[in-house]
């Protein structure tokens, strides 16, 4: 009865709508689980709402890394530039994960993660530039990048998975409720000071998720030849862990959920290991073939890829419909390409503005400048960094 009083056209718009479903549930890999009784289950939904946000910000971080990529070819990008195209599932699940109160410090491969907790692809592109748009007004560049919880990208090896212990032991001493998440990578994951980090975590039981993204290579040396044990979930020893599939958002999404309510609930820190790989080199002066064949990689590609599996999931869950996804493409192609054109075209920040940002309130009248003999006047009157 209802049919009858609408057009046609109405009648396939409704039956159309009817074919797609809110919600969908999909199986992930097996979680591996160290000292934990039980892990996450591996029977996980998600809705459309989520499905096309996690899109979005899987396919943003992919083609803002492609453009990074080709501003450094082009000589736009200088010095360090490490892309995180491939990796983009792990830091999607988790920051669907993370609480407003949650926090987050990571290596040098942290672009994607700028993004994801609140600077625009302007933001990061511009501070690659070393523009005024940038995130850090351009004097910070690939590893100066932060934002609202986020503590950065730290540009000595390991070094950030202290701090992130520290950041976790003041909000246990504030009582925040927060956890901090502490990313390094496999080649990071034989530093001496992370093993000093579990010790002291595990003593205080302060709430720090160690993650290591395992993405197969540190630097140019597998894993295999550099570590042991390449069960960088097990590292903690007495401290638990688990083993997620890096490649899969929803299975990463969950691990994370799980991770954060082990260490809300008094328990103390938590390993997490997730396997993920990287297209590209390194870093932009590492060809990424010399050490592995350009078949391996073309194979993670096509097996294993974050972006396209997680599409052909959600359409084939009818969940959602291609045009979506291609209006959702077309509108990130937009603002990318834009976002390339002012990094490349802003001016760079005056010269007196160079002494601002560097301290929360400066006493010293001086800043050293290349060399000690000819100073820098200070100035405590900069604008505030870009988010």
């Amino acid at each position: 009865m209802l049919f009858s009083k609408m057009s046609e056209v109405e009648v396939l718009v409704c039956q159309s709508i009817k074919n797609y479903a809110s919600e969908a549930s999909f199986e992930t890999k097996p979680f591996r689980l160290h000292k934990l009784e039980s892990g996450p289950s591996t029977q996980v939904s998600v809705t459309k709402e989520d499905a096309l946000k996690y899109y979005k910000q899987l396919h943003t971080i992919r083609r803002m890394e492609t453009a990074a990529g080709n501003l450094y070819k082009e000589k736009i990008v200088r010095g360090f530039c490490h892309l995180y195209s491939g990796q983009e599932a792990c830091a999607v699940g988790m920051t669907a994960a993370l609480r407003p109160q949650d926090s987050v410090i990571t290596a040098y491969r942290a672009h994607g993660w700028t993004y994801l907790m609140g600077v625009t692809p302007l933001g990061v592109l511009a501070e690659l530039t070393g523009r005024q748009s940038g995130n850090a007004r351009g004097k910070g560049g690939s590893m100066h990048m932060y934002a609202r919880n986020f503590y950065g990208g730290n540009g000595i090896v390991g070094a950030q998975v202290p701090l992130g212990a520290g950041i976790a032991f003041a909000q246990k001493y504030q009582n925040t409720g927060g956890v901090c998440l502490a990313l390094y990578g496999d080649g990071a994951a034989n530093q001496g000071q992370i093993f000093e980090v579990y010790n002291m975590s595990k003593l205080w039981d302060v709430p720090c998720i160690f993650i290591c993204e395992n993405n197969g290579y540190g630097m140019g040396t597998s894993a295999e030849r550099a570590s042991a044990s390449t069960e960088y979930y097990t590292r903690g020893d007495y401290v638990p862990g688990i083993w997620v599939d890096g490649m899969d958002v929803l299975a990463v999404r969950e691990a994370t959920r799980f991770a954060i309510e082990h260490c809300t609930s008094g328990k103390g820190p938590l390993v997490m290991e997730t396997f993920t790989y990287r297209y590209s080199g390194h870093s932009m002066s590492d060809p990424g073939t010399s050490y592995r064949t350009r078949d391996e990689i073309q194979e993670v590609r096509q097996t294993r890829d974050p972006l396209t599996s997680f599409k052909e999931r959600i359409l084939n869950a009818n969940l959602v419909t291609a045009d979506e996804l291609k209006s959702i493409e077309a509108a990130i192609r937009k603002e990318i390409d834009d976002a390339v054109k002012i990094a490349k075209s802003d001016k760079e920040i005056d010269l007196h503005e160079l002494t601002t940002d560097i301290y929360a309130l400066n006493i010293d009248k001086e800043i050293r400048n290349t060399t000690p003999f000819k100073p820098l006047p200070a100035s405590n009157l900069g604008p505030a960094i870009n988010v």
